[in-house]
């Protein structure tokens, strides 16, 4: 408990910066009972906000989520993002959307496409537009690195999120902003590996790697909560935000907790699950041309139908020093194993898991 409380008062001074736009606001999280959604629900009230609102499927998940906030500005609506009705009842009197609702299974997906493309592509339509016939200030769609060059359902559906969103940009004539952010692994988040490594430890089987060559942008959830926080507060319509991150192997982020936790398991490749793909990227290498170094992040700039392409192409305005072929998890920064140790200890969670011990 220490361990997460400190994490709490670290990440309420990192969010401060943002308190003077979330001050007295209304914001809305889609899918807001899921990892981001109680993380970004935590953060938010510390900068004393009007109201959030969480929307999603989950009543139990919700009713988990109110138990443990105890917050009468945390707000909950049951609905689908599928359903317009539903969105628009909940998108009343908001001043900020973040849409974290998704379908985000990478081998479901292969098997159940059309149910990704209702949630992760009608879904976010109805939520965008719907924040726009309602008057909404901002609205942050959130992204992923499967979404670049995609090559699995989960990706290109989520790639058609992004194409939903700028072209809500360019042709929208209200004032609400809509932007998006695009990220690697988030860590501990439910569902990602961390926590599965650690499950199998306890349960005494080997830790099974689909590719030990593989490698993955690591995030924690604090930094994808501040890489939102930006693209709400200086994202321009259609624009695309990337936080630059360090990327480790799968063998080597394995070996890191093994090593932490003192096992002495194996790790067992099993080969490559369907839809994967050995290294991420967060910037296509047609995308590069577009992109624009902020300090912390890139920038993707929405393309412009007004542009001489032959013009754009040769003469460019490339303002990073990126490799041609983009920003990828091969050729970002990698991660030592004693480095993916380091970070592994930054999170509140893997702290609590050693006190446990196996």
């Amino acid at each position: 408990m220490m361990a997460r409380a400190a994490a709490l008062s670290a990440r309420t001074v990192a969010m401060k910066k943002y308190k003077k736009h979330i001050q007295g606001k209304t914001i809305l999280i889609t899918g807001g009972t899921g990892s981001f959604g109680s993380t970004a629900g935590r953060a938010l009230l510390s900068l004393n906000p009007k109201r959030v609102i969480v929307f999603s499927r989950d009543e139990k998940k919700q009713f988990d989520m109110g138990n443990a906030f105890r917050d009468d500005r945390l707000h909950f609506r049951i609905g689908d993002v599928r359903d317009r009705h539903a969105v628009d009842l909940a998108m009343k009197g908001v001043d900020y959307v973040f849409h974290a609702a998704a379908l985000k299974q990478v081998p479901t997906g292969e098997f159940f496409p059309i149910e990704l493309v209702k949630t992760n592509v009608i879904g976010s339509h109805n939520v965008i537009h719907s924040a726009i016939e309602n008057g909404v200030k901002r609205v942050v769609v959130l992204s992923t690195d499967k979404a670049c060059t995609p090559i699995n359902v989960m990706g290109m559906t989520k790639a058609l999120m992004e194409r939903v969103m700028i072209a809500a940009a360019r042709h929208n004539y209200s004032n609400t902003v809509v932007c998006g952010t695009r990220y690697g692994n988030v860590m501990y988040t439910r569902g990602s590996v961390i926590p599965y490594f650690i499950e199998q430890m306890r349960a005494e089987k080997p830790l099974t790697v689909t590719h030990g060559d593989m490698t993955r942008f690591m995030m924690t959830l604090d930094e994808s909560i501040d890489l939102v926080l930006f693209a709400l507060t200086q994202g321009k319509p259609g624009e695309m935000y990337v936080k630059k991150a360090p990327a480790a192997t799968m063998r080597d982020l394995a070996k890191a907790l093994v090593s932490l936790f003192k096992y002495k398991g194996k790790i067992k490749e099993i080969g490559i699950r369907p839809g994967e793909k050995i290294h991420e990227s967060l910037i296509s290498r047609e995308e590069n041309i577009r992109a624009v170094d902020r300090g912390n992040y890139f920038c993707i700039l929405p393309e412009s139908m007004a542009i001489d392409y032959r013009q754009y192409y040769y003469k460019g305005m490339k303002k990073h020093k990126l490799p041609e072929e983009g920003y990828t998890s091969a050729n970002t920064k990698r991660l030592s194993q004693k480095e993916i140790q380091k970070l592994l200890m930054k999170l509140p969670e893997v702290r609590e898991e050693l006190k446990k011990g196996l």
